[in-house]
């Protein structure tokens, strides 16, 4: 596989729409310039790490790229930006070798497929063991939580948002417009989160939000509804 005008997709991907996923193009988009590679597509996330394969736009994406022959390599900064679970991870490696696309993560500068084309072994032990660093990290997580909250609950702490009102529910539509604008043209739920790029689950609690809304006074769903 040559290295030089090798063309790739940049595959970004953070968990909340709080974070930047700036640093991560920058660094691979500097990486691609050096290696003199044409950077065909950056496709980006903004999903959990946990999300099954069914809710990741972006890996999809990259896998049509890699099934239509459009790209040799895909970039990621890091494993975790896969996936933060092993199943997902692996079926997405697999899926690229199965087209001849090698994937390279930044981290650890390493390459799932040699430059003949044939796997890397050292690649796929390191994509094991990381992939399974990334599940018990998120899992760890969980558990500090789970303590957390456990412990707050003994001291009286009361947990959980206040009952949403119609005021807070309006906030979330508008703070989801593009999601509410495809729902209204009456696209799907996954068709709708494929759109806008966003997670199906958040599509679905924009939907829902948007059923409850619908029975209360009419002045405040038509706020809602222009803004969007």
């Amino acid at each position: 596989m040559n290295k030089h005008n090798a063309r790739v997709a940049v595959l970004v991907r953070v968990s909340t729409a709080k974070q930047e996923t700036a640093r991560q193009i920058s660094e691979l988009k500097e990486y691609a310039i050096a290696k003199g590679y044409e950077v065909v597509e950056i496709c980006q996330e903004t999903i959990s790490g946990s999300a099954e394969n069914g809710e990741r736009h972006g890996l999809a994406r990259v896998e049509q790229l890699a099934r239509d022959g459009r790209i040799e390599k895909v970039l990621v900064h890091e494993i975790s930006r896969i996936a933060r679970k092993n199943s997902v991870a692996h079926q997405f490696v697999e899926a690229l070798e199965d087209c001849g696309v090698s994937l390279y993560w930044h981290a650890q500068a390493i390459e799932t497929l040699l430059p003949t084309g044939k796997r890397n072994p050292a690649a796929g032990i390191m994509l094991a063991l990381l992939a399974e660093m990334a599940r018990n990290e998120t899992e760890t997580l969980r558990d500090r939580i789970k303590s957390g909250l456990a412990h707050a609950r003994k001291r009286g702490v009361v947990l959980g948002r206040p009952k949403g009102t119609t005021l807070e529910r309006a906030q979330f539509l508008r703070k989801h417009r593009d999601i509410l604008r495809q729902l209204k043209a009456g696209q799907s739920v996954r068709n709708a989160a494929r759109i806008v790029g966003k997670g199906v689950s958040t599509v679905q609690r924009v939907k829902a939000a948007l059923a409850t809304i619908a029975s209360t006074p009419l002045r405040t769903l038509s706020a809602v509804v222009q803004k969007a």
